[in-house]
């Protein structure tokens, strides 16, 4: 592309070399459109800086840590199941994914900010507007060549107003952190907790868990604080949203999947037994209807890096600061890996299937030292939202995957929406 080399790798067997490689862990350069948000937070940043920030936040996402978030997931998944209620007459047709997406912006602001923006409930938020606004503009961008050039972009209106939502959603963070950090001192001064609008202790959000390790600015400053809570902000909400939206769409296709892990939720939650922590190793078909959506419709479809030295794939050498695209939606429908691979097969996850499978095979998470650190909190909140939904529903989709038209905008999403329709269990 111009000067640029710029590498597609479609089967895993090469982006093993690549990914595998602790050398190799500089994003590619797309990744520079989110830098004016996320700064050098974890996603974007790399060498010496990324292994000492990965090491640093890597026991905010300890299990102790993703459990004493469950409250929050139950409580943002059970108003998804009220308000889905006015739909659920069993024929009124309506997009689902904007439900998803509310839900998990919910969770993401709570988990990561410690705050409530309500997106569930309200339909006017400045940062909600900002959060949308500031992802279509840099998804806009990565797909027009000439709004690349940063001149050329912050002289158009698509890059002033790109510059008014990141000024909101900075000034958001900000203000987040230096009220949470004053809230902090004082009630540590005073020997208290920290508790919530009915007097329980409030669990701590990853905001709370960075302003600990921070030191007083010795370790981690304001500005770097900001720019980990916006990256859990960007990546912790759209990537969860596709994934569940994804699963709801192929279970509304296949009832006799949707059926068994309806039977499979049941048996967990036996006489309305609540959802517990432990329990969700137990739904181990819905994990597998899981990973075969992400399989089929991974939330990241393609991820790049940027070569820091030449390196050989068979016989070709890649040169030094090259782009490598990997392609995971291919991978993940290579049929050399996956036979029949646009077939929806939860039994592909069995064990005795993938035990001989590669291992970059399936990498809906990427892979390698760069991996996602959230795949555990991701998956757990899947679960959650899946199974209230599911317990309490029969979805149908009205589209089929020959006219749901995906397309590549930061996630992989329905270009029209995901349409279903809801019938209330008894």
């Amino acid at each position: 592309m111009g000067s640029s080399p710029i590498v597609n790798i479609t089967d895993p067997q090469y982006a093993e070399l690549l990914l595998s490689n602790s050398t190799h862990i500089s994003k590619g350069v797309v990744y520079s459109f989110v830098v004016p948000w996320l700064g050098d937070g974890l996603l974007t940043s790399k060498g010496a800086k990324w292994h000492r920030q990965r090491k640093l936040l890597t026991p905010a996402f300890h299990f102790k840590i993703l459990e004493s978030f469950m409250p929050i997931f139950f409580e943002k998944s059970k108003l998804l199941v009220k308000l889905l209620d006015k739909e659920a007459d069993g024929k009124t047709t309506f997009n689902i994914f904007p439900y998803i997406t509310h839900c998990t912006l919910d969770i993401i602001t709570e988990t990561a900010m410690g705050i409530q923006i309500n997106a569930m409930s309200t339909k006017n938020n400045s940062y909600v507007d900002a959060l949308y606004g500031a992802c279509g503009e840099i998804s806009n961008r990565m797909a027009t060549g000439w709004l690349r050039s940063d001149f050329i972009f912050y002289n158009t209106s698509y890059g002033k107003r790109f510059l008014q939502y990141l000024s909101t959603l900075h000034g958001t963070t900000n203000r987040v952190v230096n009220e949470r950090k004053d809230l902090r001192k004082k009630q540590n001064s005073n020997n208290e907790q920290i508790e919530d609008e009915f007097g329980r202790r409030k669990q701590k959000a990853f905001l709370d868990i960075l302003i600990d390790v921070s030191e007083d600015g010795t370790v981690l400053t304001n500005e770097q604080i900001r720019e980990e809570v916006d990256t859990f902000m960007f990546e912790g909400h759209d990537t969860t949203t596709a994934s569940i939206s994804w699963t709801l769409f192929l279970l509304g296709l296949h009832h006799d999947v949707q059926e068994q892990v309806y039977q499979e939720i049941n048996d967990v939650l036996q006489n309305d037994k609540p959802l517990e922590f432990n329990n969700l190793s137990d739904l181990k078909y819905l994990e597998r209807v899981l990973k075969e959506s992400l399989r089929m419709y991974p939330s990241v479809p393609t991820i790049s890096r940027t070569t820091s030295a030449d390196i050989r794939i068979d016989d070709y050498i890649i040169p030094k600061g090259s782009s490598v695209a990997m392609h995971i939606f291919d991978f993940h429908r290579n049929p050399k890996y996956f036979p029949q691979p646009t077939k929806f097969d939860p039994d592909r996850f069995l064990p005795e299937n993938s035990k001989d499978r590669h291992p970059y095979a399936f990498i809906p998470f990427s892979a390698g030292p760069r991996n996602c650190i959230g795949q555990k909190f991701a998956l757990m909140e899947e679960k959650i939202i899946l199974s209230y939904i599911l317990k309490n529903y029969k979805v149908t989709s009205t589209q089929t995957v020959d006219n749901v038209n995906p397309v590549v905008e930061l996630i992989l999403r329905p270009h029209e929406g995901l349409f279903v329709t809801l019938e209330k269990r008894k």
